[in-house]
């Protein structure tokens, strides 16, 4: 594969997650909630990405058991909660600010990184942070006069989003050296759906779930945005630089941003446009070259 074919792979998959809203929005409308979309997304992916490594890569489902408790942090503690605060923000706000805050996730895993990892606060991390902060303040109304309708809910719960993103990262960088990210991104899904079916609420919901139109949501909210973006984002990750193909995922805000203005009509201020480029631009600041790709995990 060519570079640029693998930068064409990377941007691709990082555009998929962008489009998560669609089918988010779409759950909504049928009566879903938050807590049951994420239940939604965790089974139907699992059972996807289990599936295409079971027939394509079957080596990539052989884990050690002890290594267990590190996908249930990855799975139910990162992406059940992570999926929550996102989705609750979107039912509550918007698509747009929903994305931005998730975008906070950089900030929490540079100061737990530091926490845990003893990892150095360099000048350049530190920039980031403070256009992070910045960038979210003006996005949720707190810059430049301290007027937001926004509920302290809604501000906790984005900025949870971004946190409980961030420890995918965390979790993921204890077992990032035995296993593929691949690997990483099923057993998460595998452990977060093995929570959420009993947790997640859709059990007296099985005659909502045989609905052609809530199959044809589910399947895509788990293949389009969860499954084929991690596959083409994974695929062009192998042929460039894990700090340059980071750069890249700055596709998936502006496409979800794009998304919830002209779809769903949200509305953006001119200091709300400008948090949104200093969230972006702090993504630019903190990539770094590095020699190993990281865990990560799309959208």
């Amino acid at each position: 594969m060519s570079r640029q074919q693998a930068y064409i792979c990377a941007a691709a998959g990082a555009a998929m997650w962008g489009f998560l809203g669609l089918f988010v929005e779409g759950l909504y409308a049928a009566g879903f909630t938050p807590w049951q979309t994420v239940a939604i997304r965790a089974i139907f992916s699992a059972v996807l990405i289990t599936s295409y490594l079971a027939l394509r890569h079957p080596h990539l489902l052989k884990i050690h058991i002890r290594d267990l408790p590190y996908f249930i942090g990855t799975g139910i503690i990162s992406i059940v909660f992570f999926n929550w605060c996102y989705f609750t923000v979107m039912q509550e706000a918007s698509l747009s600010l929903a994305v931005v805050l998730l975008y906070t996730g950089p900030l929490f895993v540079t100061l737990l990184s530091r926490l845990l990892f003893k990892e150095w606060l360099t000048g350049r991390k530190i920039v980031a942070l403070f256009l992070t902060l910045t960038g979210c303040a003006f996005t949720v109304g707190l810059l430049p006069s301290f007027d937001t309708s926004l509920s302290a809910f809604v501000i906790l719960a984005g900025l949870g989003s971004g946190f409980f993103y961030a420890l995918y990262s965390i979790f993921g960088k204890y077992v990032s050296r035995r296993y593929s990210s691949m690997t990483i991104t099923a057993y998460s899904f595998i452990c977060a759906s093995a929570f959420m079916i009993p947790a997640g609420g859709l059990i007296g919901q099985a005659g909502e779930l045989a609905d052609p139109a809530i199959l044809l949501y589910g399947f895509g909210l788990a293949f389009v945005p969860t499954v084929l973006g991690y596959i083409l984002y994974t695929i062009g990750l192998t042929h460039i630089e894990s700090s340059r193909a980071s750069i890249l995922t700055t596709i998936e805000p502006v496409v979800a941003i794009i998304l919830g203005v002209t779809v769903f009509g949200d509305t953006l201020n001119s200091w709300q446009i400008l948090g949104i480029v200093l969230v972006l631009a702090s993504i630019f600041v903190i990539s770094e070259r590095r020699k190993s790709s990281s865990a990560q995990a799309g959208m």
